[in-house]
């Protein structure tokens, strides 16, 4: 079931989150008209909160060497970046703006949407970062060593974006094994569960509404 209501920071946004799984392929399918209709005028902005069944993604840059065992289908789509996985006890932010009226700038766009899951995970006391030169957003693991806990992937097409990012809540982190995380072997992936927090994806989806405001306020630096 999708609930779906005006953003409260920004009413010509509209959030969704949906409780039950969305095949990849159908949220695809969704992103790709709204993207159309924002576009065109003839649609709203949208921030949609949501979780798939287990699944492999392909982005622009990715390189068959990074498949190792894939257990679950392979998807190739439009966003940037390279292999990633996607399913249950994972939050996905799918975000359809247009930035024609929110400053034109797409390393500023991603920047912001990096500091959104940062300051978010901040309030679950989780201390997150931005590596140079390694995409995604970064934490200490239960070992001290720096493991991978949100990923970002994101398209712009005709100043409208689609995509978004996903941040580890509690899946199956051994799925992951079956691709090179985003083309970066050298470091491990973790989640709020291995961590020991017990966060459920409705407290994920209140804490990052509660950020949304400073996220786009932060695309025209009006913060």
């Amino acid at each position: 079931m999708s609930h779906i209501h005006a953003l409260e920071a920004d009413t010509n946004v509209e959030w969704r989150h949906d409780a039950a799984p969305v095949p990849y392929r159908t949220a695809l399918m969704e992103q790709e008209e709204r993207n159309a209709a924002i576009a065109a005028g003839t649609g709203r902005e949208l921030i949609w909160m949501l979780e798939h069944p287990p699944v492999y993604t392909a982005g622009t840059s990715a390189s068959f060497e990074d498949l190792r065992n894939p257990q679950f289908d392979v998807i190739e789509t439009g966003r940037g970046g390279r292999y990633t996985y996607h399913g249950p006890g994972q939050r996905i932010g799918y975000i359809l703006l247009n930035l024609a009226e929110r400053g034109r700038d797409v390393r500023g766009f991603v920047h912001a949407l990096e500091g959104w899951v940062i300051d978010t995970l901040a309030d679950f006391e989780v201390k997150s970062w931005r590596a140079e030169g390694r995409i995604g957003i970064w934490t200490r693991d239960i070992d001290g060593s720096e493991a991978k806990i949100g990923a970002i992937g994101v398209r712009v097409r005709k100043w409208v974006t689609m995509h978004g990012f996903s941040v580890n809540i509690a899946p199956n982190l051994d799925h992951f094994g079956g691709i090179v995380p985003c083309g970066i072997s050298e470091f491990g992936v973790t989640s709020l569960e291995r961590l020991g927090l017990d966060v459920s994806l409705e407290q994920w989806d209140e804490a990052m509404e509660r950020r949304a405001g400073g996220f786009l306020a932060a695309l025209t630096g009006k913060e």
